[in-house]
């Protein structure tokens, strides 16, 4: 039965990457920890991450071969991002060793969800024109290509997965690639980061060849043939259609294996705790949100206030479902759980006539998006430094949007009504102003301040001082932010230097 389990998961893995560049283990890993007992010991996520790294190998090979027979690999302006991937894979190989399996099992799950998620709400990737002219980097480009390139490496070889999805990522919305060079572009970085973190999971674990010869080599096979055929396939039908495919399998794959791994252990009192708190935090979002249907319906509102309002809504949703939470589980579950609401809802009404009356939209599916980038951020934050740190540090999330949310607003209001002196450039998106700047950096800091005075257990010097290294980063943030992401960028800022002061 065993058998039949990797080859469906090595299957799955290796149209996943010929389709789009997903790494193996983003299907496979969860297939093997859950169904699998030979996965299921003291490291059998390690060795389960392991199996999948070497399925990579020929299939990410063979697909960007693929690939470049078709003129979809480009390297001219990816070779450092290439470098940064190797180099720091290794290193999060070993780190992955140490770390305790049901982290490595639990990410690999979320990660299929999440990754499905992002494929059923942009199934597609506009193409872009191709990098011409100089193979000189850009200085926005050195900056992608380090920071990502870094951070991608050492997250490849830690969980294994994601590090496909990510450089899909990073080469389509921030470096220009269109979808297909991207995909043979990132599948090419990932021959050498499957190999380099494959022989280092195995060096660390023998017993994956040793015991697990056998399936290791079943694997190999099944993902690269798929990854040849399905590869073969992208390139020469609709986009669309192969992101929604995508979506659709990892979406149900993941929630599967979610469930199949938790419902012997599931905690019918703890359910109960959280259905109860989701009711109250969406008795909260329906009053607000029908507060401003009365105001959006009686009162002639500018677009971009609206707008605003929105926002407010949106942000201070955090503070019911961490404050009324007993414990970072029910948080994130209610967090979850409104994604899954807002997903849904959003989804059945977005092509309604009242829908682009009510919703200001400055591009398709705008309103969905920085809806589930918000929500999958606060979850993000409230499960790694409520989570992690433990119970004194849930200020950390609240902390942490207060100082993009309602200096995001500010920003917007003053630069509209009071900016005078205008800030252009190639890091900045369309023209922004001075005037609106420092009220985005003043309204985080007086945001902030009462959090870390009320929540923190800080001495008020220290609260001060965290405040006023905080507001100027993410006024700063938010200034060279592009696409809309300082939702997204504002919070990781705020958060990386509260994490950091927690910890000193």
């Amino acid at each position: 039965m065993e058998y039949i389990i990797v080859a469906v998961a090595a299957m799955l893995a290796g149209i996943g990457t010929g389709l789009v560049g997903l790494s193996a283990a983003t299907a496979m890993v969860p297939l093997l920890i859950v169904l699998c007992p030979t996965f299921g010991g003291e490291h059998g996520a390690f060795m389960a991450t392991a199996i999948a790294l070497a399925s990579d190998i020929l299939g990410s090979a063979v697909t960007s071969f693929v690939y470049a027979k078709n003129k979809k690999i480009d390297l001219k302006h990816g070779w450092l991002l290439l470098s940064c991937v190797v180099f720091m894979c290794t290193l999060g190989s070993a780190a992955a060793y140490f770390t305790h399996q049901s982290v490595l099992g639990n990410f690999s799950l979320f990660l299929c969800v999440a990754i499905g998620i992002r494929f059923l709400v942009k199934p597609d990737s506009k193409d872009k024109p191709d990098q011409a002219g100089s193979v000189r980097l850009t200085a926005k480009e050195i900056a992608v290509s380090l920071f990502f390139g870094l951070t991608i490496g050492f997250g490849t070889g830690f969980f294994g997965s994601g590090g496909g999805m990510m450089m899909l990522i990073v080469f389509t919305a921030m470096l220009g690639y269109d979808r297909r060079t991207a995909v043979g572009t990132s599948t090419f970085i990932m021959t050498f980061t499957a190999l380099i973190a494959s022989v280092s999971h195995i060096l660390m674990e023998p017993a994956i060849l040793l015991e697990c010869w056998d399936y290791l080599l079943l694997s190999i096979v099944i993902a690269t043939f798929f990854s040849l055929v399905s590869a073969r396939f992208a390139n020469r039908v609709n986009a669309r259609a192969v992101g929604l495919v995508t979506g659709v399998t990892l979406l149900t794959l993941g929630l599967a294996m979610i469930l199949l791994n938790n419902i012997s252990r599931i905690d019918m009192a703890a359910v109960t705790a959280v259905l109860v708190l989701f009711g109250k935090y969406m008795a909260y979002i329906i009053a607000a949100a029908s507060l401003l249907l009365i105001l959006r319906c009686t009162v002639k509102v500018p677009d971009f206030l609206f707008r605003k309002l929105l926002h407010i809504v949106a942000f201070t949703s955090i503070l019911p479902a961490v404050l009324w939470a007993d414990s970072w589980q029910q948080a994130a579950a209610v967090k979850a759980l409104f994604l899954v609401v807002i997903i849904i809802g959003l989804t059945a009404i977005e092509r309604l006539p009242f829908y682009k009356s009510l919703f200001v939209e400055k591009g398709k599916h705008e309103v969905l998006v920085s809806f589930i980038l918000l929500f999958s951020l606060m979850a993000l934050l409230i499960g790694v430094f409520w989570g992690v740190l433990g119970d004194a540090y849930r200020y950390i999330p609240i902390a942490a949007i207060m100082a993009w949310g309602p200096g995001d607003g500010a920003a917007a209001i003053c630069g509209r009504l009071f900016g005078r002196h205008k800030l252009q450039g190639r890091m900045i998106e369309g023209v922004k102003s001075v005037e609106g700047s420092i009220a985005m950096a003043l309204t985080s800091f007086c945001c902030t301040l009462p959090v870390l005075l009320i929540m923190s257990g800080m001495s008020v010097t220290d609260c001060l001082l965290l405040s006023l290294v905080i507001a100027p980063v993410s006024a700063l943030t938010e200034l060279f932010t592009k696409h809309g992401l300082d939702t997204v960028t504002v919070p990781i800022a705020a958060s990386i230097i509260l994490g950091l002061a927690a910890m000193l």
